[in-house]
């Protein structure tokens, strides 16, 4: 696995990723593939594969009590058939909270897996479709800054526990009616419903989709979808970049500090922090790490998804005045951290 480093505007930002390669067929769109729920019934999953399909989306959660029964069979055996597969959750805002919801998803199969087979977990948003049982309008009587508190809660909770951006499945018309067209989900892939022979004018927020269903029933099970990319960008998607955060500050002439976050999805193993003092002074105290006269190493075996780590330096300057300060390198990102 090759390492790429670049700096980020809120720190430094570390990105290790697997390319993916071979063929695969493509739709109109893209990549060919379908979306199941429990209506779909058995489904003969090496068909979908023979037949062209390269990922599926499988129906697991509605609301806080609804999981659907053929979930564990439609999810395994789309992944026996080789597809890459995600699953998806239908909400109900006016039930419960968006996190509440989120936990519901994420015990009922939509937990995502590193296991380079597995595409994020989907927010399915839509008008909503009981209106003559619960009385509730498309928006479920929701206002759209409710909405969308409520889909950043859900969306919140999602990325908390898995570390991925949960897609959101929605139609233009639904997002620009029930959350005044929110750019707030950029961050969010979109997988936009429309069908016909093209997606069509898409909510503001996201300048192309990634995914689109263009028909509720074809030549292949379920759904019809496609992917916007290329297989390498399907397989990137469901086995993204190790993500690594690295800020430091210098807290006044004697004293500095570097933390190193995990943000990203996966564990990280073997991180190398190495600094050296500069302007006359020398190390004098760094906890946990090994120093030298203006040398000092630290060494993280293992940082787990969500963790952070902050390492604290003190220095001894020749004297009061001139410019003092700490170089860092992580990999092959450098750090200066000069005292005000």
């Amino acid at each position: 696995m090759k390492s790429r480093w670049w700096y980020g505007v809120a720190g430094v930002v570390v990105a290790a990723g697997l390319a993916g390669s071979g063929q695969a067929a493509r739709a109109a769109d893209g990549l060919t593939g379908v979306d199941v729920s429990n209506w779909t019934g058995d489904v003969d999953w090496a068909a979908v594969a023979s037949g062209g399909g390269t990922f599926a989306f499988v129906h697991a959660t509605e609301g806080t009590g609804y999981r659907n029964p053929a979930f564990a069979a439609q999810y395994d055996g789309a992944a026996a058939a080789g597809l890459l597969r995600g699953a998806y959750h239908f909400a109900q805002p006016h039930e419960s909270d968006g996190a509440a919801q989120a936990d519901h998803f994420l015990t009922g199969g939509g937990a995502w897996r590193s296991d380079g087979r597995t595409l994020p977990g989907v927010l399915d948003l839509e008008d909503n479709p009981y209106r003559d049982r619960n009385g509730k309008n498309a928006c479920y009587d929701l206002p759209p800054a409710d909405m969308v508190t409520w889909i950043k809660a859900f969306t919140t909770r999602y990325r908390a526990a898995t570390g991925r951006h949960a897609i959101i499945y929605t139609t233009t018309s639904w997002w620009r009616t029930c959350t005044g067209d929110s750019t707030a989900f950029k961050a969010n892939p979109l997988w936009i419903a429309r069908w016909g022979s093209d997606p069509g004018e898409l909510p503001k927020a996201w300048p192309k989709h990634t995914f689109w269903q263009s028909a509720d029933k074809g030549p292949l099970a379920g759904g019809q979808n496609s992917f916007n990319g290329t297989q390498a960008e399907l397989e990137d998607l469901a086995h993204p970049p190790a993500e690594v955060t690295v800020s430091g500050l210098a807290r006044d002439r004697r004293r500095y500090s570097v933390t190193v976050a995990n943000t990203g999805p996966h564990p990280l193993t073997k991180i190398t922090i190495s600094g050296r003092a500069y302007g006359g002074q020398r190390v004098v105290r760094a906890p946990g790490c090994r120093f030298s006269g203006t040398a000092v190493r630290c060494e993280v075996a293992e940082l787990k998804r969500g963790r952070k780590i902050t390492f604290t330096f003190t220095t001894r300057p020749r004297s009061a005045k001139g410019a003092v300060g700490m170089r860092f390198a992580v990999g092959t990102v450098d750090l200066d951290l000069r005292a005000p």
